[in-house]
């Protein structure tokens, strides 16, 4: 009378075990995969066109710990920077720094009333950067001392923002 099978729980544990072994193997299988894209492994440093003369050795060490790595040729590349997906956001952060603002390069102007703004509002570093790098967290006091060093360090390369590209100030 009693040759019924147990209760089918072990069954559907099973099924959700295969599953969970299929999600995770899936997983992995595309994380292996997208280490083939070859996007953010380019890891050179094109050559400086212009040496920075700071105006202080505290504004040299607040720009090269909180700007350089995306602001410059100087970039330095943590062995994190070559695996897939984050060699991806690292690699398009420093593209993206350095079509902004690249103090490497002697034939790009400083706009420093744009470098004042986000600074200020916070916006630079950052925080997916500062997450990774505590140390370039900025203070207020920093900030305004990043700022006015290169006032004076950039003197000779400061452009007006906003302009309209002639070089004029006028906005026509």
């Amino acid at each position: 009378m009693n040759d019924q099978s147990p209760p089918d729980s072990p069954r559907p544990r099973s099924r959700k075990r295969r599953w969970l072994k299929r999600i995770g193997l899936g997983i992995v299988a595309l994380f292996v995969l997208i280490q083939a894209v070859p996007y953010g492994r380019s890891h050179t440093n094109p050559p400086a066109t212009a040496s920075v003369a700071w105006d202080t050795p505290k504004t040299e060490q607040l720009f090269m710990t909180a700007c350089a790595d995306c602001h410059s040729n100087l970039t330095k590349w943590p062995w994190y920077t070559n695996v897939a997906p984050v060699s991806w956001l690292v690699q398009h952060d420093v593209d993206e720094g350095r079509g902004t603002m690249n103090i490497s390069d002697a034939n790009r102007g400083i706009e420093i009333e744009e470098v004042q703004e986000v600074l200020q509002e916070g916006e630079m570093p950052p925080r997916q950067y500062t997450i990774k790098h505590s140390d370039a967290k900025l203070s207020d006091a920093d900030k305004a001392a990043l700022i006015a060093g290169m006032r004076v360090t950039f003197a000779d390369r400061l452009v007006a923002d906003g302009g309209d590209g002639d070089g004029d100030g006028d906005g026509d």
